[in-house]
């Protein structure tokens, strides 16, 4: 069975997850800087059978876009044009960042690996994959 693949993209950096063969487990792949993402796609794509790309949509707290809708919108259009066929979803993302870092202090992690803003974008992919496989997976 093929897998689905999130993105936390963003300015600078951008989170991976992938889930298991069975989609039924979201865990982080890794952070690749913003501006090679779409090669590093073309690459895991030509390793990995992937049926679907989750790709996260923010939010204010209001609804409304947020002021990085602009920037992941343009991702969305390199996307489509570079892999056509690939089926995507949009998920909110409003909190994943916040949740990451609250699960990087749940598990113990030190002051100075919290700090690792690549591991927080990596947590939040990885919490928008999971979230993603709970509300609409149908298993």
């Amino acid at each position: 069975m093929p897998r689905i693949l999130a993105i936390d993209y963003g300015l600078k950096r951008t989170g991976i997850a992938v889930t298991d063969e069975f989609q039924i487990i979201a865990s982080g792949l890794t952070t690749i800087p913003s501006e090679t993402a779409i090669a590093f796609l073309n690459e895991y794509f030509s390793k990995e059978k992937v049926e679907k790309v989750i790709i996260g949509e923010p939010k204010q707290m209001n609804g409304q876009p947020s002021e990085s809708a602009e920037i992941i919108e343009k991702f969305i259009s390199k996307f489509k044009s570079q892999f056509p066929e690939m089926k995507l979803d949009r998920v909110d993302e409003r909190f994943t960042s916040k949740m990451a870092f609250q699960t990087m202090i749940d598990s113990g992690l030190k002051k100075k690996q919290r700090q690792n803003k690549g591991l927080i974008d990596e947590i939040a992919a990885t919490i928008l994959l999971q979230d993603y496989l709970m509300r609409f997976k149908i298993t």
